[in-house]
């Protein structure tokens, strides 16, 4: 059922000030400063989602973020707030990744994006080099799965959205979400065998 659209108009307060959901309406009646407060609050989590799904670089990640702000602004009308408009948003995201990697980085290395790794302390050389050799085996492992398989592991583990909030996003039925995030977990399992010191 698609609600109807209603054109915003100024109300009393600032853009901050407006939920998602009425940021989402005012997009799709082509208001830019509610694109703006939308990124503004959720470029980050985009951001996060699309390096741990990809594996792009910096550059390349940063088209992706605005890829999906701009689909936003084509999808807004279609918003029928059955799902938060963060879950929402990370199937745009989902979207624009799967098109990016049937077009132009098929398989980059997860590694390339990733620049911060776990601390340790000072002085414990041999830690920090266990934890970083662990932290590039599980990001190629996680980068090396199957896209079907890789995007239900980030969006379940890493973004933490409920398995029927993933369902809705990939267009699949709930226990196929299990079954693939069963299968992702056998796999990286297999391939993570003696990474353990």
């Amino acid at each position: 059922m698609n609600r109807a659209i209603v054109p915003l108009h100024r109300v009393a307060g600032t853009v901050a000030e407006l939920s998602d959901q009425a940021l989402v309406a005012a997009c799709a009646t082509g208001e830019s400063a509610a694109l703006g407060a939308l990124y503004d609050r959720h470029a980050v989590g985009v951001r996060r989602f699309l390096s741990r799904l990809s594996g792009t670089d910096d550059r390349d990640l940063d088209d992706l973020v605005q890829a999906t702000f701009e689909m936003v602004v084509r999808a807004a009308r279609t918003f029928d707030g059955r799902s938060a408009v963060r879950t929402w948003l990370l199937g745009i995201a989902n979207n624009t990744a799967r098109h990016n990697v049937r077009t132009e980085v098929r398989r980059r290395r997860l590694a390339e994006a990733a620049t911060v790794y776990p601390r340790v302390e000072a002085g414990d050389a041999t830690t920090e080099l266990l934890d970083r050799e662990r932290a590039a085996r599980l990001r190629e492992a996680i980068a090396a799965l199957p896209l079907k398989h890789r995007e239900v592991f980030v969006l379940v583990y890493l973004e933490g959205l409920s398995g029927s909030e993933v369902a809705t996003l990939v267009g699949a039925r709930e226990g196929t979400i299990w079954k693939r995030l069963h299968e992702a977990r056998a796999q990286l399992r297999k391939v993570l065998e003696g990474v353990r010191p």
